[in-house]
Formats: structure tokens, sequence, C-alpha cells
């Protein structure tokens, strides 16, 4: 990075989660299956599911607000807020953004929703710090929003059982143009099409509308509806993706202070999305880090894009991730792609 380039950092992060939640005894008495099996091998506790008043965006907006109340910038001063409400929201063909926006106070912002599935954290990091490397009147932006895709998870679906740890909830994450804390490095995504059409809720847009009798049938519900295909593809490459996304994400990242590059070796906290037990463990070993210098989010249950806030709060607030840590933050959605990004934990000198 040059030194004559501004930075970018975290100045604050916000979560939400609702009050109402199923646990794995719930979920198995659904499923069928052992409640052993929910807990220890997909790694799901419990998960916030809320009811019929916890709407997506709203939750964006509490989460936001959390967000900006651990923090004396107001959010007058707010320039641009990048939604990443997932698409199940208060309403269709809606710039869910605007609204958030203005619900906080952020009356000067702009707004765009974006989409990546459960890596549109990292895409909107990378997309906030080229905005505002390129544009010199960019100075604040949030990041916010909500989601409640459990809606659409079906227990008793064998099919989707990689999805049951899906829950609801919101984050957000206030960044802001040459702070001196957490700064945001290297980012890098890895899409494969392959696999777009695989994970889909079958009745739910222009190629198959949704209609009583579609609904009554299942097709209202998250489908994987090539589960061979996807299988045989995602065991071969995934793992691999998701490494080079960290790879190239901390070679993105610049020089350390002596000249040398940033390193699987120079991580500290490692920032996953909520995925089974077994391939958290060996995430981190290919990263050469111990489960201590991670969260594992049992508790809250796979929030979509909004984990990696919860990740931050939960590695705070256990002491997990400390100022000086590099941290990683992993992340993938259906699509597929893959995703990564590097944080410089705490206050950064010189």
């Amino acid at each position: 990075m040059s030194s004559n380039q501004p930075t970018i950092g975290i100045v604050s992060v916000g979560t939400y989660s609702p009050q109402k939640f199923i646990t794995s005894k719930e979920i198995a008495e659904i499923s069928g299956l052992p409640e052993a099996v929910i807990r220890d091998k997909m790694g799901i506790h419990r998960k916030f599911i809320g009811d019929e008043n916890d709407q997506p965006n709203e939750m964006g907006i509490k989460a936001a607000l959390d967000c900006l109340s651990k923090t004396d910038i107001p959010p007058e001063e707010i320039d641009v807020v990048l939604c990443s409400t997932e698409e199940w929201k208060e309403y269709l063909l809606w710039t869910a953004g605007i609204h958030l926006a203005y619900e906080i106070g952020a009356r000067r912002a702009w707004a765009m929703d974006l989409h990546t599935r459960c890596a549109t954290t990292v895409n909107a990091l990378k997309i906030a710090k080229d905005m505002m490397l390129a544009d010199p009147e960019i100075n604040t932006i949030l990041i916010a929003g909500g989601y409640k895709v459990c809606d659409f998870i079906n227990l008793r679906n064998a099919r989707t059982s990689f999805m049951w740890n899906i829950g609801c909830g919101g984050g957000a994450m206030l960044l802001r143009k040459n702070w001196e804390r957490n700064h945001i490095l290297g980012t890098h995504l890895i899409a494969d099409g392959f696999m777009s059409k695989h994970v889909i809720i079958p009745a739910s847009g222009t190629a198959q509308p949704l209609t009583d009798a579609a609904r009554a049938q299942g097709l209202f519900d998250f489908d994987l509806v090539e589960p061979d295909a996807m299988k045989n593809r995602l065991n071969a490459v995934s793992m691999g993706n998701w490494l080079k996304c960290v790879d190239e994400a901390l070679r993105k990242s610049g020089a350390k202070s002596d000249g040398a590059p940033y390193t699987r070796a120079d991580l500290d906290f490692a920032n996953i999305l909520l995925i089974k037990p077994s391939a958290h463990r060996e995430m981190l070993q290919h990263l050469g880090l111990r489960e201590d210098q991670s969260v594992y989010l049992s508790e809250y249950g796979h929030t979509g894009e909004q984990d990696a806030m919860f990740a931050i709060v939960e590695g705070l607030k256990q002491g997990r991730l400390k100022d000086g840590d590099l941290m990683v933050i992993v992340a993938a959605g259906i699509g597929y792609v893959w995703a990564a990004g590097i944080v410089q934990w705490g206050k950064v000198s010189g």
C-alpha cells in the first residue's frame, strides 16, 4: 500500500438478534435426526428465527443504530449506505438501503443494495474501500442489513440439511477514511457459476411464479435441485478456493512494516462464517490457528453475511480478538462465491 494512500478503518460494529429462537432439541424433533447430530455434527445449539415483528430491513436498522451508539460520529456524516439486507425483505423491487439510511438519520447519504449471498460483507468491504479511495468526497460509509432467510428453510428436507443452521438477525459496520484503527487491507473473491442454479427456491420468480399449488408442494422453500453435481463440485473446489482467497487477500494487503509480505503465518484471528464444526476446524488448521483464535457461532445460527459482525462482537467479548491482531474474514455464498478480507485490528501506527 502506498504511504500516500488514505487508510480505511472500521469505526464500530453493531448487531441485532430477535428474542425468538429454536434449539437443537426442537430442530431434532422436527427433522427426525438425533439431537447429538444437530449439536455436534452440524454445530447448531440454537438459532434465532424471529417472528412476524422481526422484518429483515428493520433488523438491519436496529443493528445500524447499535453500531452508531458505539461512536461519536453522527449519522448525518454518513456519505453512503451499502445495504446488505437480503433479497427476502419487506417488499419486492425495493431499495432497502434508502429506507435504512432515512430511518437512522443518514439524510445526506445515498444508498445501494448489495447481494453476494453470505459473502456480501466482504464484497461490501471491498466496494466501500475502493469507493473511498477513488472519491475524495466519500469519507464515511455504513454497511448494514438484515437477514431472515430462515423463512425458507424446511427442516424436514434432508437435501438442504447444510442450510439448517440458517437463522436471522442484523449486522452493521461503520467505515471511515483515515481512521486510526482497524484498517481494511486486502480482499479477494472467487465465483464458480457451475453451481449457480443448484440451490434455489424453485417457485419464486419469473421462471416459475409462486402459486398456492407450488407453495403446497414446498416449492417456496430452498431446495438442492442437483445434489450430486453440487456435492461433487463443492467438495472438489471449496477449501482450495477459500484458501486462495485468503492468500490473495494477504498478497493484496501490501507489505508489513519490515517490508516483508503478509502470509498465513501473520494471521492471529479467523472470522469464519458459521459452517459445520469439522470444516471450521479444518479451516483453522490450514490457516495455522488454534480454536481459541476464532469464535464459533453455535448460539446464534448462521446469520448469512452478518456472521462477520457477530464474530467481531463475540471475539471482542470473549477476549479472542485483540488490538494488534491480523484478522481474516472468511465467507462464502451459494451461487457459488468464496471470499476473504484482511483487517489489521486495533490502533495502527505509522
